[in-house]
Protein backbone atom coordinates (compact mmCIF):
# COMPACT_ATOMS: atom_id res chain seq x y z
CA UNK A 1 0.00 0.00 0.00
CA UNK A 2 1.19 3.23 -0.79
CA UNK A 3 0.83 6.30 0.90
CA UNK A 4 -1.72 8.97 0.64
CA UNK A 5 0.18 11.44 1.45
CA UNK A 6 2.93 11.17 -1.53
CA UNK A 7 -0.18 10.56 -3.73
CA UNK A 8 -1.68 14.16 -2.85
CA UNK A 9 2.10 15.81 -3.23
CA UNK A 10 2.54 13.86 -6.75
CA UNK A 11 -0.78 15.05 -8.30
CA UNK A 12 -0.22 18.66 -6.90
CA UNK A 13 3.42 18.23 -8.86
CA UNK A 14 1.58 17.30 -11.65
CA UNK A 15 -0.62 20.09 -11.76
CA UNK A 16 2.31 22.53 -11.30
CA UNK A 17 0.51 23.72 -7.63
CA UNK A 18 2.70 24.86 -4.61
CA UNK A 19 1.40 23.98 -1.60
CA UNK A 20 0.12 27.19 -1.09
CA UNK A 21 -1.64 27.10 -3.99
CA UNK A 22 -3.61 23.71 -3.09
CA UNK A 23 -3.73 24.36 0.97
CA UNK A 24 -5.72 27.87 -0.10
CA UNK A 25 -7.93 25.85 -2.73
CA UNK A 26 -9.28 23.14 0.01
CA UNK A 27 -8.72 25.46 3.01
CA UNK A 28 -6.08 24.67 4.95
CA UNK A 29 -2.40 26.13 6.11
CA UNK A 30 0.15 25.31 4.28
CA UNK A 31 1.56 23.48 7.20
CA UNK A 32 -1.36 21.10 7.58
CA UNK A 33 -1.23 20.30 3.56
CA UNK A 34 2.59 20.07 4.16
CA UNK A 35 2.19 17.41 7.16
CA UNK A 36 -0.92 15.58 5.20
CA UNK A 37 2.24 15.14 2.29
CA UNK A 38 4.72 14.04 5.29
CA UNK A 39 2.23 11.85 6.58
CA UNK A 40 2.78 13.25 9.73
CA UNK A 41 -1.46 13.83 10.25
CA UNK A 42 -4.03 11.63 8.27
CA UNK A 43 -6.56 13.71 6.02
CA UNK A 44 -10.22 13.99 7.66
CA UNK A 45 -13.14 12.94 5.59
CA UNK A 46 -13.83 16.52 4.54
CA UNK A 47 -10.23 17.57 3.38
CA UNK A 48 -10.03 13.90 1.32
CA UNK A 49 -13.53 14.56 -0.27
CA UNK A 50 -11.86 18.36 -1.00
CA UNK A 51 -8.78 17.20 -2.55
CA UNK A 52 -10.49 14.47 -4.80
CA UNK A 53 -12.72 17.55 -6.05
CA UNK A 54 -9.62 19.63 -6.75
CA UNK A 55 -7.99 16.46 -8.44
CA UNK A 56 -11.05 15.45 -10.77
CA UNK A 57 -11.34 12.38 -8.75
CA UNK A 58 -13.97 10.35 -6.62
CA UNK A 59 -13.13 10.42 -2.71
CA UNK A 60 -12.37 6.55 -2.84
CA UNK A 61 -10.38 7.04 -5.77
CA UNK A 62 -7.71 9.36 -4.43
CA UNK A 63 -7.36 7.07 -1.01
CA UNK A 64 -7.78 3.72 -3.31
CA UNK A 65 -4.54 1.44 -2.73
CA UNK A 66 -3.13 3.68 0.15
CA UNK A 67 -2.53 3.10 3.39
CA UNK A 68 -5.81 5.89 4.36
CA UNK A 69 -8.06 4.09 6.94
CA UNK A 70 -10.80 1.48 5.90
CA UNK A 71 -13.14 3.41 8.68
CA UNK A 72 -12.24 6.68 7.71
CA UNK A 73 -12.40 5.51 3.87
CA UNK A 74 -16.17 4.48 4.73
CA UNK A 75 -17.46 7.65 6.08
CA UNK A 76 -16.49 9.40 2.46
CA UNK A 77 -18.95 9.98 0.08
CA UNK A 78 -19.54 8.55 -3.42
CA UNK A 79 -19.40 11.03 -5.65
CA UNK A 80 -18.01 15.11 -5.51
CA UNK A 81 -18.07 18.22 -8.00
CA UNK A 82 -14.96 18.09 -9.90
CA UNK A 83 -15.54 21.17 -11.89
CA UNK A 84 -15.84 24.57 -11.56
CA UNK A 85 -18.03 27.14 -12.73
CA UNK A 86 -15.77 28.35 -14.93
CA UNK A 87 -14.93 25.37 -16.52
CA UNK A 88 -18.69 24.30 -17.14
CA UNK A 89 -19.53 27.42 -18.84
CA UNK A 90 -15.96 27.49 -21.44
CA UNK A 91 -17.66 23.89 -22.61
CA UNK A 92 -20.77 25.35 -22.84
CA UNK A 93 -19.50 28.19 -24.94
CA UNK A 94 -17.20 25.63 -27.00
CA UNK A 95 -20.37 23.44 -27.45
CA UNK A 96 -22.49 26.48 -29.04
CA UNK A 97 -19.00 27.58 -30.90
CA UNK A 98 -19.18 24.01 -32.99
CA UNK A 99 -23.05 24.58 -33.46
CA UNK A 100 -22.35 28.17 -34.65
CA UNK A 101 -19.68 27.56 -37.21
CA UNK A 102 -22.33 24.55 -38.42
CA UNK A 103 -25.32 26.64 -38.67
CA UNK A 104 -24.40 30.39 -38.87
CA UNK A 105 -26.63 31.18 -36.03
CA UNK A 106 -25.50 33.89 -34.64
CA UNK A 107 -28.07 33.87 -31.40
CA UNK A 108 -26.11 31.24 -30.25
CA UNK A 109 -23.15 33.50 -29.36
CA UNK A 110 -26.36 35.78 -27.73
CA UNK A 111 -25.37 36.32 -23.79
CA UNK A 112 -21.97 34.96 -23.64
CA UNK A 113 -19.45 37.75 -23.53
CA UNK A 114 -21.40 39.19 -20.72
CA UNK A 115 -21.52 35.89 -18.92
CA UNK A 116 -17.97 35.59 -19.61
CA UNK A 117 -17.03 38.75 -18.24
CA UNK A 118 -19.11 38.07 -15.10
CA UNK A 119 -17.43 35.10 -14.55
CA UNK A 120 -13.28 36.64 -14.88
CA UNK A 121 -14.59 39.25 -12.87
CA UNK A 122 -15.34 36.95 -10.03
CA UNK A 123 -12.61 34.52 -11.13
CA UNK A 124 -9.09 34.30 -8.52
CA UNK A 125 -7.32 31.25 -10.41
CA UNK A 126 -4.86 32.25 -12.64
CA UNK A 127 -5.44 29.16 -14.70
CA UNK A 128 -9.54 29.28 -14.67
CA UNK A 129 -8.86 33.16 -15.91
CA UNK A 130 -6.72 32.38 -18.28
CA UNK A 131 -9.18 29.32 -19.49
CA UNK A 132 -11.90 32.45 -19.57
CA UNK A 133 -9.33 34.82 -21.28
CA UNK A 134 -9.24 32.07 -24.32
CA UNK A 135 -12.24 31.56 -24.18
CA UNK A 136 -13.12 35.20 -24.77
CA UNK A 137 -10.86 35.17 -27.51
CA UNK A 138 -12.89 32.15 -29.24
CA UNK A 139 -15.64 34.31 -28.60
CA UNK A 140 -14.47 37.01 -30.23
CA UNK A 141 -13.09 35.39 -33.51
CA UNK A 142 -16.36 34.08 -34.18
CA UNK A 143 -18.25 37.23 -33.60
CA UNK A 144 -15.86 38.89 -36.25
CA UNK A 145 -17.62 39.63 -39.38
Amino acid sequence: MGSLGKRIAKLRAELGWTQQELADRIAVSRVALSHLESDLSTAGERTVTLLAGVFGLEPHELVAGTTYPAAKADRLPLVVSRHTEAELQVRLLDRDLEQFLRTGDRTLLDGWATRLADLLATAHDPRQRARLEQAGTRLRRAEAP
